[in-house]
Formats: C-alpha cells, structure tokens, sequence
C-alpha cells in the first residue's frame, strides 16, 4: 500500500507544474482571437498619437445600440473638422483575396484558405449605424468608411481605396484637407457619441458576441461572424 502511495506521490510531483502550462494553453485558445483584435486596435491609437494629433479625436472600442440587432461594436471613430472616419481593424496574416462586392474574402496561410465577412459589408453596417445616431447633427457624406489591416498580410488582389495594411490609412486620411465641421458641432458630435457608447464591460462584449450568433443562426446563408 505504502509503495502505490509512493509512485503516485511521485508521479504527482513530476506532473504538478504541468497544469499551469494546459491552463495558461487552454486560456490562449480561448482568448486568442480577441487578443489578436486588440492588438490591432492598440495599433491604430498608436498611428493616431504619432501621425495625427490635434484637431484629430479619436474614440477606441465603441459599443453602440441597433435596432435591428441589439449592438454594433465599431473599433475606431476617428472625429475631425474634415470629416467623420469609422475604422474596422483586421490582424490577419498571410495572403489576402477580396473585392469591394464580394460578400465574403479569403485569407490563404500555410496552404489552408479560411474565408470571412467582407470587412466593407462589416464596416458600412458599423457606418449606418452612426448616421442615424447622428443624423440631425452631421451629412451622411461626411462619415467615411476604413479599414485596416496590420502589416503581416499581404494583399494578393486589388483592393478598393479605402482599404490598407499598416500605417498607409494615415495618409487617406490627411488628404481630406477642407473643413466641414466646425469645432463646436465637432464637440457636439463627440457628446452624442460618448452618451450613446454602452458601458466597456465584459457583460457588453458578452451580449454583443451573443446578437452576432442570434443573427448568424437566423441566416444559414451568413458567413460566421466577424469581430
């Protein structure tokens, strides 16, 4: 008896120190993919305080209510007097495919193509949302759409004009040059903004993870949802 304690207080000592390393595994699994999307947000606030600063505000992680699908999750509202950017950021790597009308894009890595929501289609929803928010204080032609994807992608067709990898978004931004806003309806627009934003909580990011699956379910024809 005492000798299968013995072996098995032995085998538990060898082992021991093997749980924290499946459970630190098991967690990165599990948060892989918004790890992933946080850094690539990290990186857009990071081009902004480096390439665009005053007059240039800019709002991170933004949570807001639809009608028609409870909430909207935008990564980025970048406000300025010329003009009003939504910016959806994408970290992939590998090889990207897409067009401005297809409903969905394919990112090729390691041999294995995995295909998802075509970010335009994601973000126009995102912009849509917006306008009505702001529809008494700023023209729907003053919101423009971006999208961002990190550098370690490469683009393997030809992508529409307001999508980019790395900091080059910086600079389609700069080229709009005539104000159109003025500072006070500016500071207007940021309060309408930041009084609709729903509380950054893990109860937010929860109900919103869960309307894309209701809303995914509901449409068998739908590519899986895209954060």
């Amino acid at each position: 008896m005492s000798q299968s304690l013995n072996i098995a207080g032995t085998i538990t000592s060898q082992i021991w120190w093997m749980i924290p390393l499946f459970m630190i595994g098991f967690l990165f699994k599990v948060f892989k993919p918004l790890i992933k999307g946080k850094l690539g947000e990290f990186a857009v606030s990071t081009h902004v305080k480096l390439y665009l600063k005053e007059p240039y505000i800019l709002l991170n992680d933004c949570t807001l209510p639809d009608e028609s699908t409870g909430t909207t999750q935008i990564d980025h509202i970048l406000l300025s007097p010329y003009g009003i950017f939504i910016i959806e950021t994408k970290n992939y790597t590998g090889w990207i495919f897409g067009g401005e009308r297809q409903k969905t894009w394919t990112q090729n890595i390691y041999k294995k193509s995995y295909k998802f929501q075509n970010p335009l289609h994601q973000n126009y929803k995102h912009s849509k949302v917006l306008e009505q928010i702001l529809s008494d204080v700023v023209e729907a032609k003053y919101l423009h759409s971006i999208i961002v994807f990190m550098p370690d992608c490469e683009f393997k067709t030809q992508m529409p004009a307001n999508v980019f990898r790395g900091a080059a978004w910086v600079d389609y931004v700069k080229t709009f040059q005539e104000p159109v806003i003025s500072s006070i309806k500016l500071k207007r627009i940021q309060f309408r903004i930041e009084k609709e934003i729903l509380e950054k909580s893990w109860k937010t990011n929860r109900q919103h993870v869960q309307n894309l699956k209701e809303k995914h379910q509901g449409s068998t024809s739908a590519p899986p949802p895209s954060l």
